[in-house]
């Protein structure tokens, strides 16, 4: 069984990018396959409270991430830095999320047999 990181760091808005991703996250973990998200960057608003996709005709997919619970995915991580430089706070995401240092980044990704991201 291989490990699976999904590094997601592109804004919640940003084209089909995070749907595709999300679709790809969901096939993996359901044939029983390990996966962990790390957000990074901008990717830290795809799991910001109180989003409204609606005003910009984008697709909210803030039931698919709570959805993955149902799919065995619980290790979610997101770098400190990444929350701090857009003001952020873990309290301000609608997932708990693990904090890790940027220092620390490289050293967590080669724990993985396989990171899918951009």
């Amino acid at each position: 069984m291989k490990k699976f990181l999904f590094i997601l760091s592109q804004s919640p808005h940003d084209g089909f990018w995070v749907q595709e991703t999300l679709d790809i996250i969901l096939t993996v973990a359901a044939f029983d396959q390990p996966v962990s998200l790390l957000f990074l960057d901008q990717g830290v608003f795809q799991i910001k409270k109180k989003q409204n996709s609606e005003l910009i005709n984008e697709k909210n997919t803030t039931a698919i991430f709570k959805a993955m619970e149902i799919y065995d995915i619980h290790d979610v991580f997101s770098e400190v830095e990444s929350l701090q430089s857009h003001g952020l706070k873990p309290g301000d995401l609608f997932l708990p999320v693990k904090e890790i240092f940027r220092k620390e980044v490289s050293l967590f990704i080669n724990k993985f047999d396989m990171v899918c991201g951009n």
